[in-house]
């Protein structure tokens, strides 16, 4: 049940920044839960990778870098999709930005804060 709450909790966070950013698209609802089933299987393996590989870029940048690594990993989800379009890295990165704040917001509010 709890993943089924991230998912819809990520899904509604990439149809957000697909509606507020101009420069991120998506093809419909089943773009939409591929995008998160992706961007969540993308986020356990790709990403600790990532942030390790950072570390030292990260603590200098006092964590904002992770941002970055978002906005990728998002790139990423997008250029495996054929549904999802994204336009240059400044979408992406707001697109990671009002994902990762609404996903933040969203687990905070139902309770799930780990």
């Amino acid at each position: 049940m709890r993943f089924l709450g991230r998912l819809l909790i990520t899904m509604v966070g990439i149809w957000l920044a697909a509606t507020l950013v101009s420069g991120i698209g998506v093809s419909g609802f089943g773009t939409v839960l591929l995008a998160a089933l992706i961007l969540g299987v993308i986020n356990a393996i790709v990403r600790p990778v990532f942030v390790f590989m950072t570390l030292p870029l990260t603590v200098l940048t006092l964590g904002l870098f992770l941002l970055v690594i978002n906005a990728i990993l998002l790139a990423l989800v997008a250029a495996i999709l054929p549904g999802m379009t994204i336009f240059g890295f400044a979408s992406a990165f707001l697109g990671a930005l009002i994902i990762t704040v609404f996903s933040w917001i969203a687990n905070w509010f139902l309770g799930n804060r780990e």
